[in-house]
């Protein structure tokens, strides 16, 4: 009786810690920054406009809803190290290659589907690849039901516009050096 007393006890005191833990502590970090916001601005608009333009004038998919994200990351915060350009482009690659490999395999399924962004997140990480717009990737292609042509472009091409015009925007500000790693 007194142990089964203990551990109710014991149970509740992991509850209560770990309830704790999703109160959060402090404040925002994110800072106000109007040139910062313009630069995010410019360089999301000039990166989409372009992979909406490419769409338009040739007969390739050249955007994808992922992109845009991928934009807030390079261009919002540009030296995080998921914002580099290793984890936009190979983040996207395997994510799609993963997810167009699980559709292959086992059509769009909900539990294919859910399995694909669950391995796109292991191996993102053990690649160090780890790009979080690239989760949606394995959704966007079995949900689209894309051939592996979808792997080049949009994917591959698309997210190394995204790194070309990173490149460009974010140098232009002295205070910026992107990226801070290739490899």
């Amino acid at each position: 009786m007194r142990e089964t007393v203990i551990n109710r006890v014991d149970k509740k005191l992991i509850n209560v810690r770990y309830l704790s833990k999703m109160k959060g502590k402090g404040r925002s970090p994110l800072q106000v920054d109007v040139k910062d916001s313009f630069t995010g601005f410019t360089g999301g608009f000039l990166t989409i406009v372009t992979l909406i333009y490419l769409t338009n004038i040739t007969s390739t998919e050249w955007l994808m809803a992922p992109f845009g994200a991928s934009c807030v990351l390079v261009f919002g915060v540009w030296n995080a190290p998921l914002s580099q350009p290793r984890n936009v482009i190979g983040g996207h690659f395997l994510s799609t290659f993963i997810g167009l490999f699980m559709y292959q395999l086992f059509g769009n399924e909900p539990w294919a589907i859910a399995l694909a962004v669950g391995l796109a997140i292991a191996i993102m990480m053990l690649t160090k690849t780890t790009h979080p717009p690239a989760g949606a990737d394995p959704l966007v292609v079995m949900l689209g039901t894309y051939s592996w042509n979808y792997l080049i472009s949009p994917v591959l091409i698309g997210s190394i516009i995204i790194v070309i015009f990173a490149l460009l925007i974010n140098n232009l500000r002295s205070n910026r050096n992107y990226p801070t790693f290739w490899v």
